[in-house]
């Protein structure tokens, strides 16, 4: 491929679902798109192609997010490969190990959920900053999460998860206010129902409950809704709003009589 100059985003957990349609949307946007996963498979050699096929580039690497002492080697990787790094999109996240009673939730589920959606996605985030501060760039920079409704909206059955969620809702505020004199753009977005590999196991649960009306929209959200988004947020269209959160649940959240 002929070679110009990109802006760069690195997208955790890009491999399927979410973070699949967000680099692809990245990808023809302009952006040359860095995304990790934990193993690489043939959905990560189509992607990469299919990020070539709209004149991008696009590359795999491996990653756990949760392995701090990895988050150096991942940076230095896509820096070296993207020649600079303008975006980082926080998409990797697990859900709880089971949903179940709070009263009956175990440390290992707590702990696993914590350790990659908070303690992961802050210090790669921190990482990601510092470097940020220090490097110039020609391009808009931001940090965008992708979180969830459960940052407001409690389910019981997966305390974890929504603890998680709630977590990110301050870390968007706090990054933002201290990355905001750098013009930095730090922002939140939390989807609602969305159709992927993480929900096909409640799938019939909430085709019901949406029929019912828990949607306003009448539908299942899905990837590329998300996708789509976080382009504004990437290029800068949103940069006088950085530390805001935007729901993306099809008046999910919106209380109701």
């Amino acid at each position: 491929m002929k070679m110009t100059k990109q802006p760069v985003a690195l997208v955790t957990g890009g491999r399927q679902g979410i973070g699949q349609a967000i680099v692809e949307h990245l990808a023809k946007a302009g952006f040359a798109v860095a995304f990790t996963a934990r193993n690489a498979n043939d959905r990560c050699e189509a992607l990469i192609a299919a990020c070539e096929a709209v004149g991008s580039r696009a590359r795999y690497f491996p990653s756990d997010l949760a392995d701090l002492n990895s988050h150096h080697d991942l940076l230095e990787g896509v820096i070296n490969w993207g020649g600079g790094l303008d975006c980082l999109v926080n998409n990797a996240g697990i859900s709880s190990l089971s949903r179940g009673d709070l009263l009956e939730l175990t440390t290992e589920s707590f702990d696993q959920v914590m350790g990659v959606n908070v303690r992961g996605t802050l210090f790669l985030s921190q990482a990601v900053a510092k470097w940020m501060l220090e490097a110039s760039s020609e391009f808009y920079r931001s940090i965008i999460s992708i979180s969830s409704v459960s940052a407001l909206m409690a389910s019981p059955e997966r305390a974890d998860y929504c603890m998680s969620k709630a977590a990110l809702a301050m870390l968007n505020k706090t990054l933002a206010l201290r990355l905001a004199s750098d013009n930095i753009g730090v922002f939140e977005l939390r989807p609602g129902i969305i159709k992927t590999g993480m929900t096909a196991g409640v799938a019939s649960h909430y085709d019901q409950r949406i029929a019912d009306g828990l949607v306003p929209a009448q539908r299942w959200g899905v990837p590329d809704d998300i996708g789509r988004a976080v382009v504004p947020f990437a290029r800068g269209e949103m940069a006088f709003a950085s530390g805001s959160a935007i729901e993306l649940d099809g008046g999910l959240s919106i209380n109701r009589l």
